[in-house]
């Protein structure tokens, strides 16, 4: 997952990319980039690690213009290297390309293979690299129909901003597997894969990029193509699970409600008679457990704090990584747990790492029973369109039971939410939306070299 930011027509373009790309942190935090265009120049900039680490006054000045784009990284395809920092930036035969992608390609591998084929050279192994050497490559007349070629027979998922020089250009794949939106600021236009990046700019949103559509912003204007051609929808339902901040709308519809609601549906399909009360595993669960106490009846406490000095432990790369963070992440409040019963509601179990080291935190601070609902289905497979959820093996829920599950967490009850009620709590469903993560029902078919893996 990957958070993208564009603007065209605004003298403080960076800077504000800069701004939209804060509240896109949560979506990637392995690195950061920005690239502007100026007067026949395309200039970038890109780091790892956090946005704020790096990015300054400095920076920002060696990147006029009033074009520019910016990505944090999460990666699925491709290691954790500034080699595989986005975005990409190359000068071709018309001048200069700048790409920002969201998703996952899975046929990225035979595609990088016929372009090395026919003399292409890469200077990464992210999958992206390939959607910018086919750009290079194409011979069309105008910046959106080079995009539509380029991006013709890709399968996956993708979210794109392409700066083709001071044309900004943004395009979803036909079946919308990722977010992006599009607004209006002082007369320039913006792009973001949240509202929430809309929002901190003081821009209006306007509408969804539509699954299949090339949008094209320029000197003269807005032009669109439009390749949706009624291909069925397959978007992330994860994004209204955990990923998308709560104060976002992705897909048309609110974060925070469709969070609500699972709540809700939980506490009807798990109730947990005799419990003192309920909290959420902060930030993510907060809204479902504020559904969940709603429904139930039951109190909802604050009764584990997060150090949010600390980023997100399901988008670190390593298992090291997350280990670490978790031991820092969380602090229960004693006073609170000591002697009672309680519901710990939680978006999802992905690995178990993060969960069995609450529960163990849970019961050291004197909670007498744990009883844990989870606001989404078991997770059993791996993720082909950009979650880095690639190998079966490390799932906790893949080859277990809910009863084992609840074993290995340490928990004395175990509720997931069902898919039925997960797909009919969230905004516009059932239908429409990727599970593949939790039923096994793939779209496509799977990738030759899995998402997370370099492919060099």
């Amino acid at each position: 997952m990957c958070g993208i930011f564009g603007i065209r027509g605004h003298a403080n373009a960076a800077a504000l990319t800069q701004l939209g790309l804060y509240s896109l942190q949560h979506r990637g935090q392995e690195s950061a980039g920005i690239v502007a265009y100026d007067n026949g120049r395309a200039n970038g900039i890109r780091v790892m690690g956090l946005l704020g680490e790096s990015f300054g006054p400095r920076e920002l000045a060696q990147l006029p213009g009033r074009t520019a784009l910016g990505h944090t990284r999460y990666s699925t395809t491709g290691s954790s290297t500034i080699e595989n920092a986005q975005p990409a930036l190359v000068a071709f035969r018309g001048g200069h390309i700048g790409l920002a992608h969201n998703g996952n390609l899975v046929n990225a591998t035979e595609l990088r293979q016929d372009l090395e084929a026919n003399g292409s050279i890469f200077s990464s192994t992210m999958d992206s690299e390939v959607i910018v050497h086919r750009l290079a490559r194409s011979h069309a007349t105008s910046p959106e129909a080079k995009l539509a070629e380029a991006i013709e027979g890709i399968e996956g998922a993708y979210s794109l901003l392409v700066l083709i020089n001071d044309t900004l250009l943004a395009a979803r794949d036909r079946h919308g597997w990722r977010p992006l939106a599009m607004g209006t600021l002082d007369g320039a236009t913006v792009f973001a894969s949240e509202t929430c990046a809309l929002d901190i700019v003081g821009a209006t949103y306007v509408r969804d990029v539509k699954p299949g559509e090339v949008i094209a912003v320029d000197a003269s204007g807005i032009r669109t193509i439009d390749r949706g051609r009624n291909n069925p929808l397959h978007r992330c339902v994860f994004e209204y699970v955990y990923f998308a901040r709560p104060d976002s709308r992705v897909f048309g519809g609110s974060v925070a409600r469709a969070r609500r609601a699972l709540g809700r549906r939980l506490a009807i399909e798990h109730p947990a008679p005799g419990a003192d009360f309920v909290f959420a595993v902060p930030d993510s669960a907060n809204a479902a457990a504020l559904g969940f106490s709603e429904e139930s009846g039951l109190p909802l406490e604050l009764a584990l704090i997060r150090n949010h000095y600390v980023g997100r432990t399901f988008i670190q790369p390593t298992q090291a990584g997350r280990n670490a963070k978790v031991k820092v992440k969380y602090n229960p409040v004693r006073e609170i747990m000591d002697g009672k019963k309680v519901v710990m509601v939680d978006d999802s179990i992905v690995r178990g790492t993060t969960t069995r080291g609450l529960v163990s935190l849970i019961r050291a601070a004197g909670a007498r029973e744990v009883h844990m609902r989870v606001s989404s289905p078991p997770i059993t497979g791996p993720c082909y369109y950009g979650i880095d959820m690639a190998d079966r093996a490390e799932l906790i829920a893949a080859q277990r039971s809910v009863e084992e599950v609840a074993g290995e967490i340490g928990v004395d009850s175990l509720g997931y939410l069902s898919l039925e009620g997960m797909l009919n709590a969230v905004p516009d469903g059932p239908d429409g939306f990727c599970h593949a993560c939790f039923s096994g029902q793939y779209p496509t078919r799977p990738p030759t070299v899995p998402p997370g893996k370099c492919t060099e």
